[in-house]
This record gives structure tokens, sequence and C-alpha cells, in this order.
């Protein structure tokens, strides 16, 4: 978003939360819309974590970026490390830091 616009056209069937908490945004797309899907990026506090978990259980999916170099680097967030030892996540992506859309390893839940 800038000044409020979309700058990527995501379909009619896409809506943008900006300038809410991730938490409450979560929430409220949750109790408000059905979304099938919910895409936040920086996720890593505990309040965007409790969301996460009720989109979750409520049957949605999710796709969510977080900040590391390697797999052991998420895990020492104490945060993140707590959603993987839950199984949160059915797959982790890490991206190269330097290159551009290159993927340096893909973890898949077991």
């Amino acid at each position: 978003m800038h000044k409020g616009v979309p700058q990527n056209d995501l379909g009619i069937r896409s809506d943008i939360l900006n300038n809410i908490k991730k938490n409450i945004g979560i929430e409220m797309l949750v109790r408000s819309m059905a979304p099938k899907v919910i895409i936040a990026d920086e996720i890593g506090n505990e309040e965007d974590i409790q969301a996460i978990k009720y989109a979750l259980c409520s049957g949605v999916k999710g796709i969510f970026t977080a900040h590391g170099n390697s797999y052991q680097s998420l895990k020492q967030n104490p945060i993140l490390r707590e959603m993987i030892k839950q199984q949160l996540f059915e797959t982790i992506i890490l991206i190269d830091e330097k290159e551009k859309g290159k993927i340096n390893d893909i973890i898949k839940r077991n």
C-alpha cells in the first residue's frame, strides 16, 4: 500500500488492510469476511501468534513472513520457536537475502 492505494493488482477477491495491527486485522478478517487465506508479513510478537492460531483453528490457511537467515536463526526467536514446536507451519521456505527469488531451503513439517 502507498497512501491507501494497493501497489499490485491482487484481483477482485482480495482485500488489503492497512494501518492496523496485524493481530487485530487477522481477527477482524476471520470474524467478518470468512477468508480462505490470510497473508501477513513480519510476524513475530505474541499477539500475532495468538491471532494466527485463532485463524488456523477457524480453518483459514495462512502465508506469513518472518526474518531469519537460517532455520536455526528462526528457532532462536522464542515466539517462532514455539510456533515451530507446535507445528503451526506446514512448510518453511528460506529465501536468499541477497539473490532475489532464490530459495535456499524448503523445510516440510513431518
